[in-house]
């Protein structure tokens, strides 16, 4: 009976742990899709156990989950803010640790430029018919999202990691991390500015991969990287000039 106990009890630790980590998962959605920045506020933990139909305790886990991931901070007294959206699992390098999130993403931007183009260039050459319905199929969930003004962050990071799938370069694959992070900063500190920009580039990308044209991919890659490099550069700019 004493044995039977304690396996009971593991097991309850082990699904508390599992509905913890879901938890974990959906909370990091929310904040995703409701917007928050950094440095907002969530939901007090009664509010978040009626949202997400489970109770404080497991909410206090996931919160703890997610604290040690860098995304949330508990301040005693006042409440759990988010200060990061950037989840270590698409940050190996620990780039979200570096304050100066405006002169990352520039140089983000800048090794994207020496990255991104040839990348979309061997992807003319070696995507296959499946890859480039997938990419026309990101494109369209792009566009409809950006019309609705809901946000697209993920399909934008699933978008650049396909055309480095359809490169079938194994050494480009183990670089997708890299290029995740690039993504998800820049549409951090650019809040969207370049919808209109990205739903033309992001057309002309896999229109010239679906015709095999390498020279057209490349440059419709490098034209989208350069509107990227180009808002990073204005938005600094104005920065240093509400400094002075």
């Amino acid at each position: 009976m004493r044995k039977h106990l304690i396996n009971m009890s593991e097991f309850s630790k082990i699904k508390t742990k599992l509905l913890a980590e879901q938890i974990e998962e959906e909370i990091y959605n929310y904040i995703i899709k409701s917007n928050l920045s950094i440095g907002d506020k969530l939901p007090n933990e009664f509010e978040l156990a009626e949202k997400f139909g489970v109770g404080r305790s497991t909410i206090r886990e996931a919160v703890k989950l997610l604290e040690s991931d860098g995304i949330l901070e508990v301040r005693r007294g006042s409440g759990t803010y988010v200060i990061n959206k950037m989840p270590k699992d698409i940050d190996p390098l620990g780039l979200s640790a570096i304050e100066d999130k405006m002169a990352l993403a520039m140089d983000l931007a800048d090794l994207r430029i020496l990255l991104e183009p040839g990348i979309a260039e061997m992807a003319a050459q070696k995507a296959t018919e499946d890859d480039i319905e997938k990419l026309y199929e990101l494109c369209k969930i792009i566009e409809e999202k950006i019309e609705k003004d809901e946000n697209y962050i993920e399909d934008d990071i699933n978008f650049h990691t396909y055309v480095a799938k359809s490169s079938k370069n194994m050494v480009v694959e183990q670089l997708i991390p890299i290029i995740d992070t690039a993504v998800m900063m820049f549409v951090n500190v650019t809040h969207k500015q370049l919808t209109e920009e990205t739903i033309l580039t992001h057309r002309a990308v896999v229109d010239a991969i679906s015709e095999r044209d390498t020279i057209g991919a490349k440059t419709a890659m490098m034209m989208h990287m350069t509107y990227n490099r180009n808002l990073i550069k204005k938005l600094m700019k104005k920065e240093k000039e509400r400094k002075i």
